[in-house]
């Protein structure tokens, strides 16, 4: 008997609640941002967290609701499927440049209606002077702002939007209701020492608390009567029966404790629609799951298997119908309508046993049955890890859709006690958002608080700290004046040192916005600590705090630094000087003026034996490929070539675009492509190379050790991040050249993964380099892609090597590794005819998504990604 055990059919139901999300269009909807106006009009004057729960109150008493055919756990934030709300006091000023293009933009587009336009723009008139990102901006220091100008990093993750990037205790609400976190408040509130200055800002905290779950109650029974009102006039007696069902729970939930199973998969909605209707966060993440709902289904006796299992795919489902919009940059870099709502199964509990369930499994099965993005599905796995869960995990990724993702306990755990947490808390972690991995409603980590360009940096250290001409970091010296390869080196780190000093700031900056203007009342509730202490999440008040901003362009860094240490200073076959030039010029090859190269004309060239997405002739404009053609009979030794006659052939479809390489004589074209081979040919990181690994894990110990350790504004610590979500690919256009071979402004490397086609030594050895990064360095996290051919894992052999391969990284203290299981042929053919596959799912980064919405240079990198196979 065979050890995969397949995967049954989905209801029609679930089936038919699928068709309606991959059939949706993105709309804009303005009924939130009007109702926002209208309560800080009224309560402008009043202190942030209260001025917050007044506009709760008035949002959840009045913003539109629906329940939508089929719908068996009911609550939505928007009208339409797949809807998204605005919300204007953290920005707008982008949403009004983007009325007539944010419907066709190239990432993550979004109807919006005339009359929707109107409407914001009205609303629009009241926010100038009064947003977070403006009181964020007036805080920040010229250079910091320079920095984020010229791509040396981003911090718009949080300077746009709510923050996110948490796990709340949803368990509590299942156990004594909102009621019971009503009665908490107004006990501590009565317990308030009056001649105590704190009481004050205490108070006002206690008093946001009530009137926003008061409201939040209230949401909840106006879905009692909708469906109430639909079961009136409903002539399918099942259906009319269970719109009477869903009204009982929500008359009942999340007010009250959950009774049953039923009760409580509505009730843990209601906290995570709600926790979205507060703020424009994402990530918020609903966590182990199958720890705080167990319970709920052991104990309900009329309960059956297959019910539950359609609840938990209905509950899949709604994860997917919430969305939001950024701008057209941001959603570059999140491109995917990713929202990163992170769900985790198995692992260990807080006293250290396996905590795989019935539930664990359900959470499997559903990704199976619903084969959608999100929830960003997850699994943790230790040496107590049942086989079967493994197996079983296994069995699903094989099914392409990139879910889920896989974590090491043993590795996760020591990695959070080495920033302080407690053992038991520590072991009662969960992966936010991507990868991060932090102690569920205890935490207020400021995952992915920033993109770190380390690539940029190499850059600006390759030129004594200029950027593009201009002085940006300090000068360290020209690259041809360095003696010996450790100068180069500690020029790097002195540049590093420089820009992360900046990039704090800049968090900082951002932090102290958030604290002073965006108190958020109903999250904070339900994070630990906040209660207690009378305040909210934002100033400070869970047991945890973190920031955690992560690094960009690890394996090209690597990879450079190994090409410069082997031909400059050991082999002495390039010199300096020679590289240099050739990396000044990007080896010959043009580069778009526009800084937006479009997927296959920029797509990095492979070293020999790898692979590349490029074209035959490298996405080479005419001109450029009469001028391949005269360097490749340079190279060969040809004698026999008129330059002028190839020029004046070509000189119809010659491009418009500067291109110094245009000017350059034959002979330069070829001394810049045979050094172009010669760094493409070095050795690379990803195969497994003693001394490229513990150079690897020497350089990015450079960043890591000058965040590690830092103070954030909320009494807590930054620590490092290594991954990438998808905008390796947009922040790859702010880098030039690089000695790794990397062209100008194309992509840089993706998370802790090595180079596009340079990983030629199989899974394995790609795996034992990545293990290689230190991860108890990068407490916020660290990311492995990786894609498989299908074949490679197919029938029970397959299987039992897909886990053996999971085991080894493990094995290696990797923390987290992920697949994409799929192959070119089929990501080309979507590519041609996406109408054909909506219900393609991939892997990008941290998070799942169609890749028939992904745009086509994020589309590019994932294809352009090693196949690798266990031949």
């Amino acid at each position: 008997m065979g050890i995969a055990k397949g995967f049954t059919e989905p209801t029609d139901r679930v089936k038919r609640l699928k068709k309606r999300i991959i059939d949706a269009t993105p709309t804009v909807e303005a009924d939130r941002a009007e109702l926002i106006t209208e309560a800080y009009r009224k309560h402008e004057k009043e202190a942030p967290v209260m001025r917050i729960a007044h506009a709760n109150e008035h949002i959840l008493n009045n913003i539109p609701i629906t329940i939508r055919p089929d719908e068996l756990i009911v609550g939505s934030a928007t009208i339409t499927d797949r809807g998204c709300q605005i919300f204007p006091e953290y920005s707008f000023k982008w949403v009004a440049d983007e009325f007539d293009t944010m419907a066709t933009r190239k990432c993550d587009p979004f109807e919006i209606p005339e009359d929707t336009k109107k409407r914001l723009a009205k609303v629009f008139e009241y926010w100038p002077g009064r947003t977070n990102s403006e009181l964020a901006s007036s805080l920040m220091s010229d250079t910091c702002q320079k920095c984020q100008d010229l791509g040396v990093f981003t911090v718009g993750n949080y300077y746009y939007n709510g923050i996110g990037h948490v796990c709340v205790d949803y368990g509590k609400v299942l156990r004594v209701g909102f009621s019971g976190i009503i009665r908490e408040a107004a006990e501590k509130k009565a317990a308030l020492d009056p001649n105590d200055p704190a009481t004050i800002k205490k108070r006002q905290f206690y008093d946001a608390v009530i009137i926003t779950y008061n409201a939040a109650i209230n949401y909840a029974h106006r879905y009692a009567e909708k469906a109430l009102e639909m079961a009136k006039t409903e002539i399918n007696p099942q259906r009319q029966k269970e719109l009477l069902v869903i009204a009982q729970n929500c008359q009942n939930v999340p007010e009250k404790p959950a009774q049953n199973f039923w009760e409580a998969c509505q009730s843990f909605w209601f906290v995570q629609l709600i926790m979205q209707i507060e703020s424009s966060g994402h990530s918020i993440s609903p966590g182990r799951f199958d720890q705080y709902m167990y319970p709920y289904y052991k104990n309900d006796a009329n309960m059956t298997r297959d019910f539950a299992q359609e609840l938990v795919d209905c509950i899949f489902i709604k994860l997917n119908d919430l969305n939001k919009t950024r701008d057209a940059v941001s959603d570059e870099l999140f491109a995917g309508y990713a929202i990163f709502q992170n769900m985790c199964a198995g692992g260990q509990t807080p006293e250290g046993l396996d905590a795989t369930n019935d539930v664990s499994y359900m959470q499997l099965d559903a990704i199976a049955h619903t084969g959608l993005p999100q929830p960003s599905m997850s699994i943790r796995y230790w040496d107590g890890t049942p086989d079967e869960f493994l197996y079983r995990a296994c069995e699903v990724v094989r099914l392409g859709h990139g879910l889920p993702a896989m974590y090491s306990d043993e590795v996760a755990i020591p990695m959070l006690e080495n920033d302080g947490v407690k053992l038991e808390d520590a072991r009662d972690w969960l992966p936010i958002g991507c990868v991060e991995p932090q102690p569920q409603h205890k935490t207020d980590g400021w995952h992915d608080a920033a993109f770190f360009n380390c690539c940029k940096v190499l850059d600006i250290t390759m030129h004594n700290g200029r950027c593009r001409g201009e002085q940006l970091g300090p000068k360290t010296g020209e690259m041809t004046d360095f003696k010996t390869f450790e100068d180069f080196v500690s020029a790097y780190e002195t540049q590093m040192k420089f820009f992360i000093d900046y990039l704090v700031e800049a968090d900082n900056c951002v932090d102290y916005a958030h604290m002073m203007n965006m108190t958020l009342p109903f999250e904070s509730a339900l994070v630990d600590g906040c209660m207690d202490k009378g305040a909210t999440v934002q100033e400070g008040a869970a047991i945890y705090n973190f920031t955690g901003p992560q690094a960009f362009g690890v394996a090209d860094i690597i990879d450079s630094f190994v090409a410069v240490k082997k031909h400059v200073y050991d082999d002495k076959d390039i010199s300096m000087a020679d590289l240099m030039d050739a990396v000044d010029h990007n080896f010959g090859y043009a580069v778009d003026p526009t800084g937006a190269p479009d997927g296959a004309d920029r797509s990095q060239v492979a070293p020999k034996g790898g692979s590349t997405a490029s074209s035959a002739s490298g996405g080479r404009s005419a001109m450029e490929q009469k001028i391949w053609d005269v360097v490749q009979s340079v190279l060969k030794g040809s004698s026999n070539v008129d330059i002028a006659s190839i020029a004046q052939s070509a000189s119809a479809s010659a491009p418009t675009d500067s291109c110094s390489a245009c000017d350059a004589s034959a002979s330069d074209l070829a001394k810049w492509e045979k050094i172009h081979q010669m760094l493409l040919n070095s050795p690379h990181f990803g195969n497994d190379i003693p001394e490229v690994d513990l150079l690897g894990r020497r350089l990015t110990k450079i960043y890591s050790s000058n965040v590690h350790g830092k103070k954030n504004p909320r009494g807590g610590i930054y620590h490092a991040g290594c991954y990438t979500v998808s905008a390796n690919v947009g922040m790859g256009r702010a880098v030039d050249a690089l000695p790794d071979g990397r062209l100008a402004q194309t992509a840089l490397s993706d998370n802790i993964s090595p180079r596009h086609g340079c990983d030629v030594s199989g899974p394995t050895a790609a795996n034992a380099s990545s293990a290689t990064i230190d991860a108890l360095d990068f407490g916020n996290g660290t990311l492995l892609n990786q894609k498989l051919q299908p074949s490679a894992v197919a029938g029970d052999e397959g299987l039992k090597r897909f886990a053996a391969l999971v085991r080894a990284y493990f094995d290696h203290k990797g923390y987290h590794i992920q697949f994409n299981i799929v192959d070119r042929a089929t990501l080309l053919e979507a590519q041609k005819h996406p109408e054909q596959h909506k219900d393609l799912i991939v892997r990008v980064a941290g998070y799942s998504a169609q890749f028939v919405v992904l745009a086509k240079d994020v589309q590019d990198d994932i294809i352009a990604r090693t196949e690798q196979t266990f031949e």
